[in-house]
């Protein structure tokens, strides 16, 4: 069943193998889906630009532009969901992926019920009520708007990927908390999340590049050794 109610939500399948294409097109298109497909990246950001994508399946062994470039440029704009689809199964590779913005990894061969169940597990996070609505940390130097989605550092915005957001929310809900790297994928990716536990380490590190004056010795992402992390702005 869809997670979302009312308005259709439309997914972009980007895959150079035509039958790929369209077994993940006749799958998610059963499931309600409205789907798009291209072979290529000028063909994915033709449709990106037109349409009001929820998700994207991205093939990183593409013709042309590579699917990690193809998700590098869609994140300079965009927090749309992308899983990444590839015949690279190496931690190394899965690691790179959410490095760059990807928000889950599925490798081939895959099955279509697993392909769903990732499809369904990131939508679902992706629209997950927000409990609070605004707040700052050392004099305003950050701030975020849960309920729009935006965060910013000294007055200018910060592009953060849906699962570096959540990591952050849920860290900020619980100021106090430290919180083990299964905790942090039980309560921002979601219990179904399928991946490593180092897969926080490298959001972790993402986010910190971006909030953080300092990176190496940061003020809010702290680490816990032996533990976990927790927040400590104020």
């Amino acid at each position: 069943m869809n997670v979302h109610s009312g308005q259709t939500r439309k997914i972009l399948v980007v895959d150079d193998e035509l039958k790929i294409l369209e077994v993940v097109r006749a799958l998610l298109e059963s499931k309600g889906y409205e789907v798009y497909t291209a072979e290529n990246a000028d063909e994915a950001f033709e449709i990106f630009s037109k349409e009001q994508i929820s998700l994207i399946i991205l093939d990183l062994m593409l013709p042309g532009m590579s699917g990690e470039e193809i998700c590098r440029t869609i994140r300079k704009k965009s927090r749309v969901p992308i899983i990444m689809l590839t015949a690279k199964a190496e931690e190394a590779d899965m690691l790179e992926g959410l490095g760059i913005g990807a928000d889950d990894y599925i490798t081939k061969p895959f099955s279509l019920k697993a392909l769903h169940a990732r499809v369904e597990a990131v939508l679902r996070r992706s629209s997950d009520d927000l409990l609070f609505s605004k707040c700052s940390f050392n004099n305003g130097e950050l701030e975020i708007d849960f309920e729009s989605r935006v965060v910013r550092k000294n007055g200018k915005d910060i592009k953060l990927t849906p699962n570096e957001f959540r990591i952050l929310k849920a860290l900020i809900k619980y100021p106090n908390k430290v919180f083990t790297r299964e905790e942090l994928i039980n309560m921002a990716l979601g219990e179904d999340f399928d991946g490593y536990d180092r897969a926080i380490d490298s959001h972790i590190k993402n986010i910190r590049q971006k909030i953080e004056n300092d990176p190496r010795n940061p003020a809010y992402l702290l680490t816990v050794h032996g533990v976990g992390y927790k927040f400590g702005g104020n």
